[in-house]
């Protein structure tokens, strides 16, 4: 009998009750977020917190696989593991009480270190894990006890005898498990139906979708002028502006956040004569332009799809800086996001009259899109996005790159990092076989700030032949290219190269994406049918 107290069955009902308390613990704390502390999720924090240790090379990895998916990717694992850790707790306290209490006052401990410690928090942001704590807690003892009840009922203790279950009346044998299972239920349904309705009500009233599409961007007071035959009639090669529902998303933001034009500011301090602070209509106010900048990421791989181009409204950051007074000194400038995120842009880079550097507002003819920034980011033509495009932003910090570091510095990345030169295939893709014949192989290069001046395309082992350039629309924008060529059937590699304005090829040996971006040439197998 003793064996059947502690047998699988009953450790598996232990383990619902778990994760019957993980899931009232966290719709607990969504409830007290909603009405104490918008920010203060705790699976939010933990996921941030995550996002800020894990290895780069992890990082990177994540990127490759998953894309744009990496952090929906991040919050499954997460739920994944917290649902295993909930099981386990309940478990614990089924066989050890107190042990599986321990566990959830541990979780909560853990969760609100990474809440209070996050950039956005708020006083009471501490209120939220607290509570879902006592919660979790007060509904594991009642479940684990009244689990305890009906092992009892069906399996009494040695000592207990067989007069305890036999004593019971009829009418009231069984009541323990229905008393068990019918609070899992309402606990877990309420706790479900609570933690999404909070989630859902959060979401809906802090977002801004509706303040972004009722704001009404001034006209520029000058715009791009796109030459002809800047876009090439090939198919398959990516457009000269890139959509906004298909620019490249990589930033540290598990969730994009929402910050209202109206209460938005810019603090300009640091190394500056004077600390200044603008709000989103004395930025605008002050005249918007239009700009054509490609943008890379660091992260993009030879070949890989981590870039994009698009025309920018906003204002150039020496102008702003100019306001401040920058001190003698001074070489770096320390973006910060709402989110806290940093980044490293050298002092020349943004003030140069040669750099268009802005304070970007709108993109594609449209405010920034929540996710790229919205409502003011920043756009540095020349230098990959870690140390240069920083969104949601909010400080311009005049330094120097011996007192400050930036997010990724401390990460394995360097703090200056120019854009490497590159060039890409985009059609034929590898693996998709095209008829022998004419082929158009096409595709788009970038050299930020010099411009290219042309790209050489390699059939296997021949002669470089020199491709087709699209006309520049300036040097911070990718041209597109292609080359007509008579593909005869079997298997072929076709390689590509750039050469800029300044005469300089384009890198062939390897590199890795760290410390400070990839390098080569991209060489794609093309099967070519009969």
């Amino acid at each position: 009998m003793g064996a059947r107290r502690t047998g699988p069955r009953f450790l598996l009902w232990a383990a619902l009750a778990g994760l019957v308390s993980g899931a009232v613990f966290l719709a607990a704390a969504e409830l007290v977020a909603l009405i104490a502390a918008r920010a203060a999720s705790p699976i939010l924090a933990v996921g941030s917190f995550v996002i800020d240790i894990v290895p780069q090379p992890v990082k990177e990895f994540a990127i490759a696989a998953f894309g744009s998916a990496d952090k929906i990717v991040l919050l499954g694992s997460l739920g994944l593991a917290v649902a295993i850790a909930s099981a386990i707790a309940g478990i614990l306290q089924y066989v050890r009480p107190h042990l599986g209490v321990a566990a959830l006052v541990l979780a909560g401990l853990l969760s609100g270190a990474a809440i209070v410690t996050r950039a956005l928090a708020e006083p009471l942001s501490f209120l939220p894990p607290l509570a879902g704590t006592i919660a979790g807690s007060v509904i594991l003892i009642v479940l684990i006890r009244r689990l305890r009840a009906w092992r009892d009922e069906v399996s009494p203790a040695p000592d207990a005898g067989a007069s305890a279950s036999v004593g019971k009346p009829t009418e009231k044998r069984g009541l323990d498990r229905r008393a068990f299972f019918l609070t899992s239920a309402i606990a877990g349904a309420s706790a479900v139906i609570a933690g999404v309705a909070a989630r859902a009500v959060s979401a809906a009233t802090s977002s801004v979708d509706a303040i972004r599409g009722a704001l009404r961007i001034p006209e520029p007071q000058s715009r791009v002028t796109i030459p002809e035959g800047a876009e090439l009639d090939v198919e398959g090669i990516s457009p000269l502006y890139t959509p906004n529902d298909q620019f490249y998303r990589v930033d540290t933001a598990l969730t994009v956040p929402t910050i209202d034009p109206a209460t938005w500011r810019l603090v300009v301090d640091g190394m500056v004569d004077q600390r200044i602070e603008l709000s989103f209509d004395d930025l605008i106010g002050r005249g918007l332009d239009e700009y054509s900048i490609t943008l890379t990421c660091v992260s993009n791989e030879v070949g890989g799809n981590l870039v994009g181009s698009a025309r920018w409204l906003g204002v150039p950051v020496r102008d702003i800086l100019a306001l401040a007074g920058v001190q003698s000194g001074a070489d770096m400038v320390l973006s910060r996001s709402v989110d806290g995120y940093t980044a490293s842009t050298p002092l020349a880079s943004l003030t140069d009259e040669g750099t268009d550097a802005i304070l970007a507002v709108a993109m594609n003819g449209e405010p920034l899109p929540l996710e790229h920034g919205f409502p003011v980011r920043m756009v540095v033509p020349g230098l990959y996005g870690y140390v240069s495009a920083t969104k949601w932003l909010t400080e311009l910090k005049v330094t120097t790159f011996a007192q400050d570091e930036a997010y990724w510095t401390p990460r394995g990345y360097d703090a200056e990092a120019p854009i490497k030169f590159s060039s890409r295939v985009d059609t034929p893709k590898a693996g998709a076989p095209v008829p022998a014949g004419t082929v158009a192989i096409g595709g788009v290069a970038w050299a930020q700030t010099v411009g290219i001046e042309r790209v050489e395309v390699q059939i296997d082992d021949g002669d470089w032949q020199e491709a087709t350039l699209s006309t520049a629309v300036n040097v911070d924008t990718w041209v597109q290219w292609f080359l007509e060529w008579e593909a005869e059937p079997g298997t072929h590699y076709v390689t590509v190269r750039a050469v800029n304005r300044d005469g300089e090829v384009q890198e062939q040996e390897r590199a890795p994406i760290a410390p400070n971006g990839s390098s080569g040439w991209q060489r794609t197998l093309v099967t070519v049918t009969g």
